[in-house]
């Protein structure tokens, strides 16, 4: 029988790992990403990120060009369908927040484009500048936080599925640009992007289940309107936002993290108020749900 990531041992003795916490979270010290990898890294980076949700990196320097080569070592690059891009760099994404800036984007937790019929592996978000305080990121291994579940929830859960659209964002498109440095597209106004998901999906690559719903995007289950469906909804992204599930990750300018949106869900703290805080995000495209 075929290993699956998780049981394959470590390809790289050389790498300096450092768990966050139990279950979510690991940063890796000592790699000079602009200066290129070799393919045993890589390897081990995909088994971090199956196994720990997300893989951090710290003291980097790089350009939109030496952050797509590091992306691209892990698969094709989607742009973002509903906001805006860096100019001149199409699928690079600005996560700004101007000092001035009332709100961020991302404060709720969520796993990045679900609505997509092939929602993406994972994302890279590298910090270019940060305030002095705040602005934290956190994430939930939803691994971890299905293999929690009692077993009666387990079994009414499998093979279900539910609807997840970018409604939360488009139908709301003109309010979240008036106090958001990160613009949504003017483009989006009623033109909805949906799919339907399974609600625990098998990692492709470590073969484990893990929940795949979260607070905005994941709209209704099927069959059930939006309201029969929070609920369910509330209590499933409660039980899997439980601190034990979770990391929380202090960014420093240079700071990558690296996060398996097949498996996490992640929240962006908005604590920063007075400050800027620019990052840049590229997107792996990923496999359909199953």
């Amino acid at each position: 029988m075929t290993s699956t990531l998780l049981e394959r041992p470590a390809t790289s003795t050389a790498l300096d790992i450092r768990p966050m916490t139990g279950t979510c979270g690991v940063e890796v010290l000592g790699v000079d990403l602009a200066g290129g990898i070799d393919a045993d890294v890589v390897a081990e980076v995909r088994r971090l990120l199956a196994e720990r949700g997300v893989v951090f990196f710290r003291d980097q320097s790089l350009t939109p060009d030496t952050h797509r080569a590091f992306a691209s070592l892990f698969g094709p690059i989607v742009s973002n369908p509903v906001y805006d891009h860096v100019p001149g760099h199409p699928d690079i994404m600005p996560v700004v927040k101007e000092a001035a800036d009332k709100y961020n984007i991302g404060d709720t937790w969520h796993s990045d484009m679900s609505y997509m019929e092939e929602p993406p592996l994972g994302s890279i978000l590298y910090a270019r500048e940060v305030p002095p305080f705040g602005g934290d990121t956190l994430w939930t291994n939803m691994t971890a936080a299905y293999d929690a579940l009692p077993e009666t929830l387990k079994t009414m859960l499998d093979g279900r599925r539910a609807l997840h659209s970018d409604r939360f964002l488009t139908e709301r498109l003109q309010e979240r640009n008036a106090g958001r440095s990160t613009r949504l597209r003017e483009d989006r106004v009623g033109k909805e992007l949906n799919a339907l998901h399974p609600v625990v999906r098998r990692h492709n690559e470590s073969g484990r289940p893990a929940l795949y719903v979260n607070y905005p995007f994941t709209w209704a289950f099927e069959g059930m309107s939006r309201e029969e469906s929070l609920p369910l909804l509330n209590q499933l992204v409660q039980h899997a936002t439980r601190p034990e599930f979770c990391c929380r990750f202090r960014w420093q300018k240079g700071s990558l993290a690296f996060w398996d949106n097949r498996c996490t869900m992640h929240y962006a703290c908005n604590d920063y108020q007075g400050y800027r805080r620019e990052m840049h995000r590229i997107t792996i495209a990923g496999p359909r749900p199953a």
